[in-house]
């Protein structure tokens, strides 16, 4: 009797999956699946080789087709797509059959990647990937270039390199092989129902994808190649460089012309425009110009549209590794320029028409313009609207809520003016006086920058970093920073009272609570697995991989564990304290309020296309466009969550954008 599968296919199709996504490779007319290489029950793999005339056997197909039987596979997605269109299923019909060895290795605190997370685990060298893959996969799997060597072909066959496609076949059968011992190695650290069940849910948002304007995205990069082209023949006239563009070039025309810089950076321009003029000033406002051009992300628009003009899998599940975030893919859409025009819709519609002189003359900087309505290029189907609504403060009300901080949640229950709240528990102000016209209201951005800063243990270096325009005084820095923490000595015990757990849990090997928390040691001997975990009141557990106790750069005894440095991209030490941990749970808890939410709308019939951070954004029909019952769901209790004040805010529009 056949209960497990573990799988691996390789695939053959002329679109780059990089730049397109898995949905727009798996479309294109000349997609295959080559070989597909299964383990029954966790027994020696098979492969079958399709691209040689082999086929599926009808038990394979029948176990494929049986709801009882699990199919594990490394980065799942990629498999239950590819294997919905070669069988001709309804992928939705069998997405609760998969289970994602990827997804439960970032679970546990791992990186991403099947050689990676092999390494990671404690895999021997034998049992890990094999490192001609890559080779392989370039080879067999996409286009190849035409040359006289290899006869001028445009794709390379079994055939044309027998002698590699037979090392392609032990790659694929390596694949499935590992793919086993990662996942029976964390087995025995499963992943919880209802993440498997969240999973399944961000499979059927990033399938269903978001609409795009292809005439907005047309007109963007018609109006960029223009101007760019305009503004760059004015500073080859201006400066008599070849290149304006080049930072050596540009740098060495202004110290010929008295103006000495060390570098081109933006806030170096910026400062520059302000201080010269006549031709200098010009050159530097069309660098400023050019450098706000931003074309990529409508670039990436184009490459992952489907044919049917939406775009699919922009959603990168646990991306964000440890707290279970979302990140990003293809046009990254948590990360796009904001907007502040106020007349978005004439702009869109100039740019729709391209008409470059209006814009030009209306807006004045294009390339600014262009890059503020990107988020404009997101639409909704045919004869919908989009509905969309955030979390407000989200964070904020969390570490109040988790740390007992009483002051804050009466804001969040009432008024909600955190910032001014802040400002006068800091400086003993009234909170009648901090609004607009009194002189008190100075202390609010002091209030809000310090909100936004010193909430997970941050000091002076943290305001610096927030107060970006500069609006408070740095040598107020270290009285604000003892401010806040005097009006906030909830969320400062929480920091300590965190770090001292994990100290604890180290030393002793015995759990420890902390407001709710629970902070464990959990291991595998048999598998070589060791983590601290910390469980949160989701049920849903942090891992933190390989723990020590090791001296810090300050010579204090700390936390260190294995993961991933998110400034090198290497799996390596990481050494931590009380602040850090308590943001890992500050934003793993404001992902699981995002979660179970994206759930309350699906079963409430609201199709979600994306999301940002906090912030959900539906695909409506214009009869169902009820905002008030969106924000209603989304500031629900959640039952694990008793107290905590969750609130929404927002608005329906034609196209996305910030409100």
């Amino acid at each position: 009797m056949i209960r497990t599968l573990n799988i691996d296919i390789e695939t053959y199709s002329s679109v780059d999956i990089k730049k397109a996504g898995l949905y727009k490779y798996v479309q294109s007319p000349d997609f295959e699946i080559l070989l597909f290489a299964y383990s029954i029950n966790g027994n020696p793999t098979q492969i079958i080789d399709l691209a040689k005339g082999e086929r599926l056997s009808g038990e394979i197909i029948i176990a494929m087709s049986d709801p009882n039987v699990t199919k594990h596979v490394y980065n799942a997605a990629f498999e239950w797509y590819c294997l919905s269109k070669y069988l001709g299923w309804d992928p939705a019909n069998w997405l609760n059959q998969w289970r994602c060895t990827m997804f439960h290795g970032l679970y546990c605190g791992y990186t991403a990647g099947l050689g990676p997370t092999a390494k990671a685990i404690g895999l021997p060298q034998d049992k890990r990937k094999m490192s001609v893959g890559t080779t392989l996969i370039k080879l067999f799997c996409t286009p190849t270039k035409p040359n006289k060597k290899n006869g001028g072909r445009t794709r390379t066959l079994p055939h044309h390199e027998p002698e590699k496609w037979e090392l392609f076949k032990q790659y694929c059968v390596q694949d499935v092989e590992v793919e086993k011992e990662i996942e029976s190695k964390l087995s025995n650290f499963p992943v919880p129902p209802a993440e498997q069940k969240m999973w399944e849910l961000d499979q059927r948002i990033n399938a269903y994808g978001v609409a795009v304007d292809q005439q907005l995205i047309d007109g963007a990069l018609y109006i960029d190649e223009h101007t760019t082209a305009l503004l760059t023949d004015e500073a080859i006239k201006i400066t008599g460089l070849a290149n304006p563009n080049s930072g050596p070039q540009l740098t060495k025309w202004l110290s010929d012309k008295g103006v000495e810089v060390e570098n081109l950076q933006k806030e170096t321009v910026s400062n520059l425009v302000e201080t010269t003029e006549g031709d200098v000033k010009r050159a530097l406002e069309i660098r400023q110009e050019l450098s706000k051009t931003s074309v990529k992300k409508y670039q990436a628009m184009v490459s992952a549209v489907c044919k049917d003009g939406r775009v699919r899998g922009l959603l990168q599940f646990y991306g964000a590794n440890r707290t279970g975030r979302w990140a990003g893919r293809l046009v990254q859409v948590q990360n796009l320029p904001r907007n502040y025009l106020e007349t978005l819709g004439h702009a869109r519609e100039l740019v729709r028409e391209k008409k470059v002189d209006a814009l030009k003359l209306i807006y004045g900087n294009v390339p600014d313009t262009l890059s503020q309505l990107i988020r404009t290029a997101f639409v909704p189907s045919e004869g919908n609207l989009l509905l969309i609504s955030d979390f407000s403060a989200i964070e904020a009300r969390v570490i109040a809520w988790l740390a007992g901080e009483q002051w804050r949640l009466d804001v969040f229950n009432t008024h909600g003016k955190i910032y001014e709240a802040s400002a006068s528990q800091m400086f003993g102000v009234p909170l009648d006086l901090i609004k607009k016209g009194n002189p008190e209201y100075a202390l609010r951005q002091k209030g809000k920058v310090a909100e936004l800063a010193l909430g997970y243990q941050g000091a002076g270096g943290a305001l610096a970093q927030m107060d970006k325009d500069q609006e408070i005084d740095p040598k107020d820095y270290s009285d604000i920073v003892r401010r806040w923490r005097a009006s906030s000595k909830r969320i400062v015990d929480l920091w300590y009272s965190l770090e001292n757990a994990a100290l604890s849990v180290m030393r002793t090997g015995q759990p420890a609570g902390v407001r709710g928390l629970i902070l464990a040691r959990e291991s595998d001997i048999q598998n070589g697995l060791d983590f601290l975990t910390i469980s949160l009141p989701s049920g849903r557990k942090l891992f933190y991989v390989k723990p020590f106790l090791s001296e810090n750069d300050f010579g204090k005894e700390a936390l260190h564990y294995w993961g991933l440095d998110q400034t090198t991209k290497k799996w390596t030490k990481v050494n931590t304290y009380g602040g850090k941990l308590v943001e890992n749970v500050v934003q793993a808890i404001a992902r699981d309020c995002l979660a179970i939410t994206l759930e309350r709308l699906e079963n409430a019939g609201y199709q979600t296309v994306m999301h940002i951070h906090d912030e959900a954004v539906l695909d409506v029909p214009k009869e169902k466009a009820n905002l008030e019952m969106v924000e209603k769901i989304m500031s629900q209790e959640i039952s694990w969550a008793p107290g905590l004040p969750l609130n929404a805010d927002g608005f329906v529009s034609e196209y996305y954008k910030k409100d």
